[in-house]
């Protein structure tokens, strides 16, 4: 979400709302990666799992899809600004009630499942997505 968000708010000169004044990370992963784990354990059965009490058998498993690498929204933004060529007019924010300063994915049961590890960049996450972005909407890079 936050890949369009941030991307069609630069793009068009309007402000983005930076929360915490930028003092976040967060684990950004790219849909390619997505779908490879995704493809990877649909051929795989479900296999029962314990629950957190190691008690009862759950009928399914559950995983975390994620890059597994927490990134400052800082360095994101600036990502982002530069596939786009314009700088993002920035509104810095307090923290949000509720929120956390970092988040990102343990992918150590999906990677032990089917092997996966995400293979895309941030740089070529955004590039590819900011590439899609223009011409989908048919707007020039900055």
């Amino acid at each position: 979400m936050a890949y369009f968000s941030f991307t069609s708010k630069i793009a068009a000169g309007e402000p983005i709302d930076v929360f915490n004044e930028g003092r976040m990370e967060r684990d950004f992963t790219y849909v390619d990666d997505v779908v490879d784990a995704i493809v990877a354990l649909v051929g795989r059965p479900p296999q029962p799992a314990r629950d957190a009490s190691g008690t009862r058998p759950a009928p399914h498993r559950v995983y975390n899809i994620g890059n597994h690498t927490p990134v400052p929204l800082e360095r994101f933004i600036a990502v982002i600004e530069n596939a786009v060529g314009q700088r993002a007019v920035k509104r810095m924010l307090p923290m949000q009630p509720g929120d956390v300063h970092a988040t990102y994915a343990d992918v150590e049961d999906l990677a032990a499942a089917v092997g996966f590890a995400p293979r895309t960049s941030l740089e070529n996450g955004i590039n590819a997505f900011v590439d899609w972005y223009m011409d989908y909407y048919q707007l020039q890079h900055a």
